[in-house]
């Protein structure tokens, strides 16, 4: 966009510009954004239409990105990144954890610095692994450090450049997101396949906790900090009801109900077949959801068996 060109406005609702639009709080988010009278545009390796949104092609590998995708651009939601849980951890697919979260906020930090082009909040998913694979019964919120380990750096790194558009005058929004619970695409779905068949299985002690949140609120809380101004920095985006694997496993059997056969699962194993990111599903702690309490959110569904009734039994 060249420097002296104005920011467009919209006759039909402000545009919300979305990486990693494709990925599964990309897709539920857009949904919800069009419904509620939204435009909506993608940034995507791939530049084919997606329904209703214009998709626009991206490379943040090689550092490709043109200034007129944010053209008329209101706000940017940065989901993009690649799937902490979907390979082995290798210190190349380590590389690439890290890398596809930074160098991509990066890249359109530099496009729109470069280009003066005026947002009005940039808002960036992150994760309560921020915190660190551990398990202790401390309740973990937004003013505690990152921690030492992998997923705490990751989060750390990925924070720290969402933090670029901060001191460039723009409002951002850092959301610390726990397990999303969601029927077909998402940590819950890999635990209903060996569910279906009445298995429940405890990975490791089963004392550790699992914070997570309902896909349908964790849209909330992203509409939340589009509206609401007063909302800056880190979020926690977890149910308020603190609950251990083997609470999980059990709500989960009796909301599908089937006995609770919960064959152990020792965490040797785990380690064996998983290496260290074994850490991140042996391994955690309560996490806050005060500070995005107390500016009024309200959780729909606030309580597991509620959440996993509506997802497993009822419209998600």
């Amino acid at each position: 966009m060249p420097e002296n060109q104005s920011h467009q406005t919209t006759e039909d609702g402000p545009l919300v510009l979305i990486t990693g639009g494709r990925g599964l709080i990309g897709r539920y988010l857009t949904s919800r954004l069009l419904s509620e009278g939204y435009q909506v545009s993608h940034l995507s390796r791939q530049s084919n239409q997606f329904g209703k949104v214009r998709v626009y092609r991206w490379d943040p590998d090689n550092g490709i990105l043109d200034p007129v995708v944010f053209d008329g651009v209101d706000y940017i939601i940065h989901l993009a990144g690649a799937n902490l849980g979907e390979k082995r951890w290798t210190e190349a697919r380590k590389a690439e954890i890290k890398s596809s979260r930074i160098e991509s906020s990066k890249l359109i930090h530099n496009v729109l610095t470069e280009n003066k082009i005026p947002v009005k909040a940039f808002i960036s998913a992150s994760a309560v692994g921020y915190y660190g694979a551990v398990t202790t019964d401390r309740v973990f919120n937004e003013e505690d450090p990152p921690a030492n380990d992998f997923t705490g750096s990751v989060c750390r790194l990925w924070e720290e450049s969402a933090d670029m558009f901060s001191k460039s005058g723009i409002r951002t929004v850092k959301i610390r997101t726990a397990m999303v619970l969601e029927k077909y695409d998402s940590g819950l779905s890999r635990i209903l396949k060996p569910a279906g068949y009445g298995l429940f299985p405890i990975l490791g002690s089963g004392k550790q906790y699992m914070p997570w949140i309902h896909i349908n609120d964790l849209c909330n809380v992203y509409i939340k900090a589009l509206k609401d101004e007063k909302m800056s920095g880190p979020y926690n985006a977890v149910s308020p009801a603190f609950t251990t694997h083997t609470e999980f496993m059990r709500d989960l059997a009796l909301t599908m109900h089937k006995s609770f056969f919960h064959p152990p699962v020792p965490a040797f194993l785990l380690k064996a077949a998983m290496g260290e990111m074994a850490d991140i599903i042996l391994k955690g702690s309560k996490v806050s959801s005060g500070k995005l309490t107390a500016l009024g959110f309200t959780f729909k569904y606030p309580g597991l068996k509620e959440a996993l009734d509506n997802i497993l039994n009822g419209p998600c």
